[in-house]
């Protein structure tokens, strides 16, 4: 009973602050527009020629008033109508035929406020046609100002969904790291610590580390550069462990990682599948060269690991990296026009060459 009466009392709590927020960005959003129109209304008198003021502030008033209605009549039911059918044709259409409703009103209005001045008033009878093309610039004008804000708000929603799916990505590229590189290097950890060897301390540093950069460290759009290569580093010397005589495994780096930044885990899908595919009975000298070369803004890695010529079979479901495929994607969503990917493969070599300017 007690938890149904909290449920219901936090979803009343929650409704509240819903609509409290919408009717704070409707007050915002109309405050503007009063900004808007006050200003517009100021700039009119300033423009006009006539000398009596007060005829001024009324004629423009009346001025403004029209072009308001013809904007909001756009903003709620013309606009929504043309992007419902897409059709521009019927909408200048149906601005025309509302700028032509309004023209005589406005006119009327105009007649009544010059009263004291017949010359003014012949004017306004005898200058319909500018009034009506008034009124249908500005309703053109508020549809090119509301297609101008749809397309930003649609900007902003496709890239805030793929920021949402390049941090599903990375989520998703944490939780995939291979299972079978965690069990073999605490079955070797297992194994040091029989032996009591020194090495233990050390391999457990270096998973602590890795684990630690993966799970915290990771959780932001941009890492030290230095922090994801002493990641590499932690991981090759773990695979070093694992491999043991099996596998050459060699890391070069040339160049001072600074104060360069770079998205994390950007490296470690095409080291992954060095290993995955570059293992096998048929191979009697594997190895894994990588060489990072960092010169300022820039970095080059290259990375080349051994192969069989025939790839084995296999059976059962595939584990491990989130595919080429899907690194090439976060590469052009991360750095469009800022890196150049090269994927090279003969019989008995792999090699992927990847140039990225960091931020």
């Amino acid at each position: 009973m007690i938890s149904n009466t909290l449920s219901i009392l936090s979803t009343l709590v929650y409704k509240e602050k819903v609509k409290e927020a919408v009717l704070s960005i409707v007050k915002k959003d109309w405050f503007f527009h009063f900004i808007f129109w006050a200003c517009l209304y100021v700039i009119l008198i300033i423009l006009d020629n006539s000398e009596n003021i007060s005829y001024v502030l009324v004629k423009e008033f009346v001025n403004v008033s029209f072009f308001a209605f013809m904007v909001y009549i756009n903003i709620y039911y013309l606009f929504p109508q043309y992007l419902a059918k897409k059709s521009l044709l019927l909408h200048l259409a149906s601005l025309a035929v509302v700028a032509i409703l309004i023209t005589p009103i406005k006119t009327l209005t105009f007649y009544i406020s010059s009263s004291s001045y017949a010359d003014v008033q012949s004017y306004f009878l005898n200058n319909q046609p500018s009034i009506f093309l008034s009124t249908f610039f500005i309703g053109i004008a508020s549809t090119i100002y509301n297609i101008m804000n749809d397309w930003l708000l649609t900007q902003r929603e496709k890239q805030e969904l793929q920021a949402q799916t390049l941090q599903s990505e990375l989520k998703f590229l944490k939780s995939q790291i291979n299972p079978h590189f965690l069990f073999n290097t605490l079955n070797s950890l297992y194994a040091l610590t029989l032996k009591k060897s020194d090495q233990a301390p050390e391999i457990v540093l270096k998973l602590s580390e890795m684990m630690r950069y993966m799970l915290y460290e990771c959780n932001v759009p941009m890492v030290p550069l230095q922090k994801e290569v002493n990641y590499l580093k932690n991981y090759l010397e773990l695979e070093k462990l694992r491999q043991g005589k099996k596998m050459k495994i060699n890391l070069q780096v040339e160049g001072e990682a600074k104060n360069q930044r770079i998205a994390p885990l950007m490296f470690i899908p095409f080291i992954e599948n060095c290993f995955k595919h570059g293992i096998s009975n048929q191979i009697t000298d594997g190895y894994v060269n990588i060489l990072l070369e960092i010169e300022n803004e820039n970095i080059e890695v290259t990375i080349e690991n051994s192969k069989a010529p025939t790839r084995p079979s296999t059976t059962g479901k595939k584990s491990g990296g989130i595919g080429l495929v899907n690194v090439k994607r976060r590469l052009n969503l991360l750095y469009p026009d800022k890196h150049e990917l090269k994927v090279d493969e003969d019989p008995n070599t792999y090699t992927v060459n990847l140039v990225l300017e960091l931020d």
